[in-house]
């Protein structure tokens, strides 16, 4: 079993992607991978770990897909993601978004490789240290400039000479910056062509500025919830990102109000009705 488990953790590239802006975001600064970065956790923390690394950012990270692509239930998934996030390697946030006019929360689950204490991820996800969600301009420019050099391969009307695909790059650029993927960019730029194309250079840089995505809006900032409870806390009050009640630290129910609750219990269950959940429920 632990065998499978590992060669799954392999293999993530049929795992799903999350909505547009939800889903996993890579933390920064990380070292780069050793084949023994999980070694410290035990078997299923790190079989799931090495999984969760692999994947892509925006990857679909709810417990109910990760139990569909893993060979382990949702109760499990659950408490190795309560236990990585305790080692740190995972934060649970979200932000408050509006999208037609209507606000919504937008999850991410940020992931390290490198195991991060509290101080650490508190400062991250207060903004003290830059979260890279974008690629740098170098990065950007690079990918731009291979886009360009493959849309002859795609469609041999759309070839261009070096000389062009580098008056294009920063055009192109610009796409990515604005957080386009290299796929967008390349449908954009293939999709529904003409017949004929008769000056590929000047089609593409129509195509590039007449297509380009708006500029994002600036993002809300980050709120910190509980990993196992999905509970919005200060990052401060959690520990491994877990808040105290999960911890076990919050109190009990009196034990009269318990007997009494059980009872509108058992009295539901007998007449079939409905009661009201308790406040301390």
């Amino acid at each position: 079993m632990a065998v499978a488990q590992l060669s799954a953790a392999l293999r993530p590239s049929a795992h799903p992607a999350a909505n547009p802006g939800y889903g996993k975001r890579s933390a920064p600064d990380q070292e780069p991978r050793t084949g023994r970065d999980f070694a410290h956790l035990p078997a299923r923390e790190s079989s799931i770990a090495t999984y969760l690394d692999r994947l892509d950012d925006e990857a679909d990270m709810s417990i109910k897909t990760l139990a569909r692509h893993l060979d382990y239930g949702q109760c499990a998934i659950g408490t190795a993601l309560n236990n990585l996030s305790v080692a740190g390697h995972l934060r649970r946030v979200r932000r408050p978004v509006t999208v037609d006019g209507c606000p919504r929360w937008v999850w991410h689950t940020f992931f390290s490789r490198t195991a991060r204490d509290d101080a650490w991820w508190d400062a991250l996800l207060a903004g003290a240290v830059p979260v890279t969600e974008r690629r740098s301009p170098e990065a950007a420019r690079s990918a731009a400039y291979g886009v360009l050099a493959g849309l002859g391969r795609i469609d041999a009307r759309l070839t261009l000479s070096a000389g062009e695909c580098g008056a294009l790059e920063e055009q192109a650029a610009e796409w990515l910056a604005r957080g386009a993927g290299e796929a967008q960019l390349m449908a954009a730029l293939t999709a529904g062509l003409p017949e004929r194309v008769a000056h590929a250079h000047g089609f593409v840089r129509a195509r590039l500025l007449a297509k380009l995505p708006p500029a994002p809006p600036t993002p809300s900032p980050y709120e910190v919830v509980c990993t196992a409870c999905g509970e919005p806390s200060d990052s401060t009050a959690l520990r491994g990102g877990l808040c105290g009640g999960c911890w076990g630290d919050r109190p009990g129910l009196a034990a009269d109000r318990v007997h009494a609750h059980a009872g509108q219990l058992r009295a539901a269950l007998r007449t079939g009705t409905r009661t009201e959940k308790g406040r301390d429920a």
